[in-house]
């Protein structure tokens, strides 16, 4: 039997939510994903997707969990006194990054579905004494943010979990100010993905399954109406996606791609 939409989206709100209790062990997406069994070691892995040994050391150690396939701050180009939301921020992470770039009349939000993440986000920018950070409840395909009030959107490695992805993509240029970009790292199709893998639950937790083709992200950020539209893929991608089931091939089909776009 078919899982509905919604229990899909049960099954990776829960699969976070024991990574949000337990770290990188509970669970997994991207980097930080245990699927192999083996233990992960969390600084090589982001080291491997972007993220410099000053990154890691400027956000509290319990926002990195190792998740993502790409670091969307780095391309991002990020300005002091810009608005920056995440989608699907985590533990915080890249928006304790981004903050510091943005400075004190800057401002970062944070959304994500999971209330054990928004705790354990909320609680990290607490203990740091953060500011001009702020997380919310909420699905990425129903954003709580307000029309044209955001410069920038991050997202690392979360839109390929969104069952929708193309009213993720509509609600983003709605929060956008005219002007304002797309920034995010994510897991996308390049070859017809097995239905054996479309159809685990598990892999679509671990940003495999739900991923959707190059091609057609293109085509829905065409559709809503965002230009200047580029899709790049990582230089070590297929060392990236490798690391995450070794035993199963999945990077002859996946690939982590920089999605960049401007409203």
């Amino acid at each position: 039997m078919t899982d509905t939409n919604e229990e899909i989206r049960d099954f990776i709100r829960k699969n976070y939510a024991e990574v949000a209790r337990k770290g990188a062990e509970g669970g997994c997406c991207g980097g930080g994903c245990s699927c192999s069994g083996s233990p992960v070691d969390i600084s090589e892995i982001s080291a491997r997707i972007g993220y410099s040994a000053g990154d890691l050391s400027s956000v509290p150690p319990e926002a990195n969990m190792g998740l993502g396939c790409g670091n969307p701050i780095a391309i991002a180009a990020l300005k002091e006194g810009e608005v920056v939301l995440d989608l699907g921020s985590g533990g915080g992470g890249d928006c304790f990054l981004a903050r510091r770039q943005v400075g004190e009349t800057g401002y970062v939000i944070g959304v994500d579905m999971t209330p054990d993440m928004v705790k354990l986000a909320r609680k990290n920018a607490e203990k740091s004494g953060y500011t001009n950070v702020e997380f919310r409840l909420g699905e990425i395909e129903h954003l709580p943010v307000a029309d044209s009030s955001v410069d920038v959107i991050l997202s690392n490695c979360v839109i390929n979990l969104a069952l929708d992805k193309e009213q993720v993509f509509k609600e983003a240029l709605r929060v956008l100010k005219p002007g304002g970009r797309l920034s995010t790292s994510d897991v996308v199709t390049t070859a017809q993905l097995p239905q054996t893998i479309k159809q685990d639950l598990g892999m679509i937790a671990s940003c495999i399954g739900g991923a959707e083709y190059v091609e057609d992200i293109k085509a829905m950020l065409q559709n809503v109406g965002f230009k200047d539209i580029r899709l790049t893929p990582k230089d070590n991608s297929r060392e990236i996606v490798m690391a995450w089931a070794p035993d199963k091939n999945i990077e002859d089909f996946v690939a982590s791609y920089i999605i960049e776009a401007r409203k």
